[in-house]
């Protein structure tokens, strides 16, 4: 098939299934990109996923732009882009036509109730399962339990969290490899 087709083709099947945002989108990320295409490893993903909420717009667009860039160059990241977003579009149109008319039923709220509980468990699958990958030593959670404590208490910026432990990570690094060497 075509790169540039199925780029966008992937993509438009993430797309549909985006309900939730992009962190629900994750464990799907990971299966399409991850365990059926072999586009990326998983620690690359994940680095993507920190990029993504780092950089100005929605983590799926991103993540489909930084894919679709890395296999195939400026027109691998449009038409990825524009493939997460094209079902949006049309499902969002669809709702918008008809959803006053529906809003009020409570059939209608009680599926909406559902979906989101679905996004949590999706959401909380995926956090498990990142953290696996990731959190490999002491220092590693210990950023990840401060990170945890301080945007559950404190409310503190994602952004700026994400910079912290960067920044933390770069320099127990840093120091690691100086005691290393004094050895």
């Amino acid at each position: 098939m075509n790169i540039y087709f199925d780029l966008f083709l992937t993509f438009a099947r993430i797309g549909v299934c985006t309900f939730g945002g992009g962190m629900a989108m994750l464990p799907i990320l990971q299966r399409e990109i991850v365990e059926k295409k072999h586009w990326a490893v998983s620690e690359e993903l994940t680095d993507y996923y920190a990029i993504a909420q780092c950089t100005p717009g929605i983590i799926a667009v991103n993540i489909a732009t930084f894919i679709g860039h890395k296999l195939k160059g400026t027109l691998g990241g449009i038409l990825a882009t524009v493939g997460v977003v094209f079902p949006s579009v049309v499902i969002i149109s669809l709702i918008a036509a008809f959803l006053s008319n529906f809003a009020d039923i409570p059939a209608v709220q009680h599926a909406l109730s559902a979906v989101n509980a679905c996004v949590l468990a999706l959401i909380a699958a995926s956090v498990i399962k990142l953290g696996k990958s990731t959190l490999k030593d002491l220092w590693c959670w210990g950023i990840f339990a401060a990170v945890l404590v301080c945007s559950f208490f404190f409310h503190l910026s994602p952004v700026l969290l994400v910079v912290i432990s960067g920044f933390a990570g770069w320099l127990i690094r840093r120091l690691k490899r100086k005691a290393g060497d004094s050895k």
